[in-house]
């Protein structure tokens, strides 16, 4: 919510807060509220419960216009092309549990990803528990659901898009990419990595070092993991 404050205010058309809240952390958004020109109503948590409609809403609801995110990815690599901007995407290959989601879209936001891909089956979408786990990232970061990963793969690929997937068994460690090339990380499901389809499809594939005992990282950790990288080397350029 205080995301959707700093960038979106304007989108916000009500705002309510839970009156028996006096912490630190309610008094600092209330404050963050006001700076943006919106008074919140402080409400009974029973009556914030209600209007909520069962949705958890850790003492802050707010009733706000949707944001005009892009419809599909040449719209977004349009608009990248305008501005001049190296693309930066990612694609989640069957990541079905909504706080793994979650978690991907907060970190493809603080990394500046352009948008976040993911086929219509085998996929999570956007319910409350992803928006809640996403901390206002679900309505800034496109997230784009399609019919065919593969086929949309081909067309980042015609784009001039670096496809580069994560493979445990891949002989190349993540250190070695150029990410300055305009790019899209491919990330496989919790537990079974990419399908085969999509990893043949990837130009590259890399393995992220593991030093220790685990055998595998979280989905969203080994997002963040190979997002800031692309960032570090981007911003060392």
């Amino acid at each position: 919510m205080t995301a959707r404050l700093h960038r979106h205010a304007a989108s916000i058309q009500q705002l309510y807060i839970d009156a028996s809240r006096h912490d630190k952390r309610m008094a600092e958004f209330r404050q963050h509220a006001q700076a943006a020109g919106i008074e919140p109503q402080a409400v009974s948590a029973k009556d914030l419960d209600a209007l909520s409609k069962g949705v958890r809403h850790q003492g802050v609801l707010a009733y706000a216009t949707p944001l005009p995110l892009p419809k599909d990815i040449d719209e977004v690599l349009d608009q990248l092309d305008e501005q001049a901007q190296t693309p930066l995407l990612l694609l989640l290959d069957g990541v079905t549990d909504p706080h793994n989601l979650g978690a991907c879209l907060r970190t493809a936001d603080a990394a500046g990803v352009h948008a976040v891909i993911a086929p219509k089956n085998r996929a999570a979408g956007l319910n409350a528990t992803v928006r809640r786990v996403a901390c206002g990232a679900a309505e800034t970061v496109p997230y784009l659901m399609v019919t065919n990963l593969a086929r949309t793969m081909r067309r980042l690929k015609q784009r001039g898009i670096w496809l580069m997937g994560t493979d445990g068994a891949a002989t190349a460690p993540l250190y070695s990419i150029d990410g300055k090339l305009p790019m899209a990380w491919v990330m496989g499901a919790e537990g079974t990595g990419l399908r085969r389809l999509t990893r043949d499809t990837c130009d590259a594939l890399i393995h992220i070092p593991i030093i220790g005992s685990v055998a595998s990282l979280n989905v969203s950790v080994a997002t963040a993991i190979c997002l800031y990288e692309t960032v570090r080397q981007r911003q060392s350029s």
